[in-house]
């Protein structure tokens, strides 16, 4: 039963950016009216950002395969048969040129992926010369590579990274039913060390591995009580991997779900960017504009996001140009937006 009281109380400090939210308040907002709270994500969403403009990023496995986490979700697990065939660490020149054509097809930030526990220092070595190569073509910078030090995560800030994603993935009661070899906590240390370097946060996690709803919310609430809210918030349905443990739990999230989850993101973490990331290719067209009127602000173009599929540029562009939506991927397809016969 939904609390009048609370729902009040939260209508009136959802403008705030707060990092105590409770459960009460938060299961609340979630179960409103669905117009109240799409109205209350979009008024948040247009007093922080513009709300007819989507950040667009492209994501590079420059290391696949091989890890030695056990994710029960991912492709890239040493621990499971998944017919990925793992690679050495790409030449930085590849990189590099991988990076200038996602600024040439409309990507404004170029996201680095290797699949290690930790990066080797050596490796870090050849990491930070390509973060300096892909700023040098004017382009933002993030890094993912599994769990830092205080002293590798100042280096990539030395090197000019820009964010560092290391996603919780999924709320703390849910998070050892998916992973047993590293710990939640070891994850909010490599967090602690990326902001003590003063690189920028991308954080957040995956839905439809088998969690309820109520994991979902808490994992929202993990993030948005931390100290700093991160400055890039990805949400991610599962990909379907086969020969991983997830196949056995997974369901898709109801559409209307997904919406109200990215609402919550949008009202909890008011100035953070809200990115539609994996598992696009499952959505409609009409989901995907109610998730973007819900908050989401950002989304990662390209045809592979590191082993899995992703909607094809053009499909992205055409969807951004029907509904008037600016983004650097319409200005590279140079497909400009609808104009309104309104006054």
């Amino acid at each position: 039963m939904v609390n009048p009281a609370e729902v009040k109380r939260t209508s009136q400090n959802i403008e705030l950016l707060r990092h105590d939210w409770d459960r009460t308040e938060v299961e609340a907002l979630y179960v409103l009216p669905f117009a109240d709270l799409m109205f209350r994500a979009q008024s948040i969403h247009r007093t922080n950002f513009d709300a007819n403009h989507v950040e667009t990023a492209s994501l590079l496995s420059i290391k696949t395969g091989g890890c030695p986490e056990d994710c029960g979700y991912c492709s890239q697990s040493a621990h499971y048969d998944t017919g990925l065939k793992a690679t050495r660490l790409m030449a930085p020149a590849d990189v590099v040129d991988t990076a200038r054509r996602a600024r040439d097809a409309g990507a404004s930030r170029f996201c680095m992926a290797a699949a290690w526990r930790n990066p080797k220092d050596r490796d870090l070595d050849e990491v930070c010369g390509m973060v300096r190569a892909v700023k040098q073509l004017g382009m933002e910078t993030c890094a993912t590579l599994g769990m830092l030090t205080a002293a590798q995560a100042a280096r990539l800030r030395e090197a000019g990274l820009d964010f560092y994603n290391h996603n919780v993935d999924t709320s703390p009661e849910f998070y050892d039913k998916i992973i047993t070899t590293r710990t939640l906590a070891d994850r909010i240390d490599t967090l602690a060390h990326v902001r003590q370097a003063g690189i920028k946060v991308c954080c957040g996690g995956i839905i439809g591995m088998g969690e309820e709803v109520e994991d979902r919310l808490g994992m929202l609430m993990l993030l948005a009580n931390m100290e700093s809210h991160p400055e890039s918030v990805p949400i991610n349905l599962w990909n379907e991997v086969k020969g991983v443990p997830v196949n056995d739990t997974a369901k898709r999230p109801d559409p209307i779900e997904l919406v109200r989850l990215v609402a919550l993101a949008r009202i909890m973490m008011p100035k953070s960017v809200v990115r539609l990331s994996a598992g696009r290719q499952y959505m409609t067209d009409e989901l995907q504009a109610l998730c973007f009127l819900a908050g989401a602000n950002s989304i990662f173009i390209g045809d592979v996001l590191l082993t899995t599929k992703n909607p094809q540029a053009a499909r992205d562009a055409d969807l951004l140009d029907r509904l008037g939506i600016r983004s650097r991927l319409n200005e590279s397809h140079r497909s400009p937006a609808p104009r309104s016969s309104l006054p």
